[in-house]
C-alpha cells in the first residue's frame, strides 16, 4: 500500500519531479508547506519583497533558462499583488506556474476569498486547481503539461482544506512530458518555397518562436539570399551573421528600417509581425508578400493580412523548405545578401554607429552618449533587462548582447516598474553573465523594494537609471498640447537615486558627464577580478531628448 502523504507535499514533490527550475515568492501561511516541499526537493528558492516582483522574476527566469519557473503566493491578496507580473507572463505566452493557495470552498465569508480562477483568466492565464486529494498529482501534471506544451502561464490554486488532506504517494510514477514538434504540411512548404524562389529582396524576421531555430533559419536565409532580423524579444538571435539587421520595428536604425521597407517578401518565424515589430505596418510596403510560420493557428494573420500562413515549428519548417529549395535552386542565391549590404549593415545597422548630435549639458548627459559609453565599459558577456518608458530604446539598441539569451524584454503588458524584477530573474537563469538593467527613474523607484533582494543575493547587478525626473513618455506625449504647469502630474523634483541605492546596501554613482563614469570603470575592474558582490546603481541625470525616436510609434497604439 502506498504511503499516505499530505496534498501540499504531493504537489511540491510532483513539480520538482517534473523539473521546475526555480521558485520565487513571498511565503505566507497558505503556501508555506508547498514552498518548503519544493525547497526540500532541491528546487532553488528566492524570497522576494513583493509578490509582483516574484512573479516577474519567475517570468524572466523561464524566458532565459528554458525551464519552467514558479511563483508561489498566499491566497487572495498574495495573488492580487502578483497579478501584473502574471499578466505580463500570460500575454507573452511564458511557460510558468503560479502556485497559489486558495480559500476553502466553504469559507464564503473569508476576507481572503476572491474568484481566483476568474482573475487568472482575466489577464490571459490558464486557471487550474487541485480538485481533490486523490487527483492532486494528476491535476499538477496537467497544469505543468499545459504550461510546457501550450506555452501558457498557469495559475494552479491549492485550496487550504484540500492541501491538508492526504492521498497515496504516486509521484514516482510521474513521467516528464516532452513537448511535441509540429512538422508543417508538405503543400504549405511548397507554397513557401515558391514565394522564396520568386522573391528578389526577402527578409526573415524571427520572434520568440524562432529562438530555438537559429541555425535552421540562417541556413535557409543564406541559400535564399535573405536578410535576417528579429523582433525585440528575440534580440541577439542572429548575432555573427553578416546580413543581420538587428531589431525590426520601433528600435530599428534608419538603415534597418530602409532595408526592411524595401523587401518584396517578409517572413515571420514564430513572430506575429505586430505593430511594434512592423511599425504599425509601415515597414511593409505595398505589394510586399507576407508569410507567417507559427505553431498556433490563431497567430497566423492575427495582426495583418498575410499571403501565406504555415502551421509548423520554425526549425522544422526552415529545414523542410531548404530541402525543397535546393531541388529548384541547387546553388545559394545572392539576392539581398550582397557584399554592399553586408558593408552597410556592418557600418550602420546599430544605433551606436549612427552619428547623432550631443544633447548633453554641464549638468545632464545625453542618454545616447552614456549608453554608447557603457556598452564599451561593461563586459560583453551580459544579460540585459529593460523596464518600460521613454528611455527604453537606449539600452535595447545601444547595449549589445551576446545572443538571444542575453536580452530579457518583459514588455507585453507595457507596465513600468517591473524591470528590476526582470533583471533579478534573468540573473538567476544566466548566473555566468553580468546582469544589466536599463530603467527610468519612475519605474526604478516603483519597484525599488527588490533592490534589497539583489543586495541580499549579492548580485553584481548594474542598474542604469535614465533619470529625467519624470514619467518621460507622458511628458513628451502631452507637452505639445498642454502648458508646462499642467504636466505636474508626471514631473517630479530631482531625486538622489544613487544615495537611496547606497541606503539599500548597493553601490551608487551619479553621472552628469562622461567624466563621472570613472567609478563605474573601477567597479567593472573589481567585477572582472571576481571581487564584486553588490549591485551598482548608476543615477544618470539625462538631458531631454524631446521624446525618443520610438515614442511616437508607441503612442499610436494607445
Amino acid at each position: 500500500m502506498s504511503e499516505q502523504v499530505r496534498v501540499a507535499t504531493l504537489v511540491g514533490r510532483t513539480l520538482a519531479k517534473l523539473g521546475v527550475g526555480h521558485v520565487f515568492g513571498v511565503v505566507g501561511s497558505g503556501n508555506f508547506d508547498v514552498t518548503s516541499t519544493l525547497m526540500n526537493a532541491g528546487v532553488p528558492y528566492t524570497a522576494a519583497r513583493h509578490e509582483g516582483g516574484a512573479a516577474t522574476m519567475a517570468d524572466a527566469y523561464s524566458r532565459m533558462s528554458g525551464k519552467v519557473g514558479v511563483v508561489t503566493t498566499h491566497q487572495g491578496c498574495g495573488l492580487t499583488n502578483a497579478i501584473t507580473g502574471v499578466g505580463e507572463a500570460a500575454k507573452s505566452r511564458t511557460p510558468m506556474i503560479v502556485l497559489t493557495a486558495d480559500t476553502q470552498a466553504a469559507a464564503i465569508r473569508s476576507n481572503f476569498k476572491i474568484d481566483q480562477d476568474a482573475m487568472a483568466r482575466s489577464v490571459g492565464a490558464v486557471a487550474e486547481r487541485i480538485h481533490s486529494p486523490e487527483t492532486a498529482v494528476a491535476d499538477t501534471v496537467r497544469a505543468f503539461r499545459t504550461a510546457v506544451n501550450e506555452r501558457r502561464t498557469v495559475v494552479l490554486s491549492l485550496p487550504l482544506d484540500i492541501q491538508s488532506g492526504t492521498a497515496a504517494d504516486t509521484v514516482g510514477t510521474v513521467a516528464v512530458p516532452v513537448p511535441a514538434r509540429l512538422r508543417p504540411d508538405t503543400g504549405a512548404v511548397n507554397q513557401l518555397v515558391e514565394l522564396i524562389s520568386n522573391a528578389k529582396r526577402p527578409v526573415f524576421v524571427a520572434g520568440r518562436g524562432g529562438r530555438g531555430a537559429r541555425d535552421s533559419i540562417l541556413a535557409l536565409a543564406r541559400h535564399a539570399g535573405a536578410l535576417v532580423a528579429t523582433s525585440a524579444v528575440a534580440n541577439g538571435l542572429f548575432n555573427g551573421d553578416s546580413h543581420n539587421l538587428g531589431i525590426s520595428g520601433g528600435f530599428s536604425s534608419p538603415l534597418t528600417a530602409e532595408l526592411i521597407t524595401s523587401a518584396d517578401l517578409i517572413i515571420g518565424w514564430g513572430c506575429t509581425l505586430n505593430m511594434w515589430t512592423m511599425r504599425h505596418g509601415r515597414l511593409i510596403s505595398a505589394g510586399t508578400k507576407v508569410v507567417q510560420i507559427d505553431v498556433e493557428d490563431s497567430s497566423l494573420g492575427a495582426n495583418r493580412a498575410i499571403t501565406l500562413g504555415v502551421l509548423g515549428d520554425s526549425a522544422l519548417t526552415a529545414e523542410d523548405a531548404l530541402e525543397v529549395l535546393k531541388t529548384i535552386q541547387p546553388a545559394a542565391a545572392e539576392k539581398y545578401r550582397t557584399e554592399q549590404n553586408a558593408l552597410a549593415i556592418k557600418q550602420s545597422a546599430r544605433w551606436r554607429d549612427v552619428e547623432t548630435p550631443d544633447l548633453g549639458t554641464s549638468t545632464s548627459i545625453d542618454p545616447r552618449v552614456i549608453s554608447r559609453e557603457l556598452d564599451t565599459i561593461l563586459p560583453a558577456d551580459r544579460i540585459v533587462a529593460v523596464d518600460s518608458g521613454n528611455f527604453m530604446g537606449y539600452p535595447s539598441q545601444y547595449l549589445a548582447v551576446p545572443d538571444e539569451f542575453g536580452f530579457c524584454f518583459t514588455q507585453a503588458f507595457q507596465a513600468i516598474g517591473i524591470g528590476l524584477y526582470t533583471a533579478i530573474g534573468a540573473a538567476m537563469a544566466q548566473p555566468h553573465r553580468l546582469p544589466v538593467l536599463g530603467a527610468g527613474d519612475g519605474g526604478f523607484l516603483m519597484g525599488i523594494s527588490e533592490l534589497e533582494t539583489a543586495v541580499r543575493l549579492k548580485l553584481p547587478l548594474v542598474c542604469i537609471v535614465y533619470n529625467d525626473a519624470a514619467y518621460g513618455a507622458e511628458v513628451h506625449h502631452f507637452a505639445e498640447h498642454h502648458a508646462q504647469e499642467e504636466l505636474g502630474s508626471v514631473s517630479f523634483p530631482e531625486t538622489d537615486i544613487a544615495a537611496i541605492a547606497r541606503g539599500f546596501g548597493a553601490d551608487g554613482v551619479t553621472v552628469r558627464t562622461l567624466e563621472d563614469l570613472q567609478p563605474v570603470r573601477e567597479w567593472v575592474a573589481a567585477f572582472r577580478d571576481g571581487g564584486q558582490d553588490r549591485p551598482l546603481v548608476i543615477d544618470a541625470k539625462i538631458a531631454s531628448d524631446g521624446g525618443s525616436w520610438w515614442l511616437a510609434e508607441a503612442f499610436q497604439g494607445h
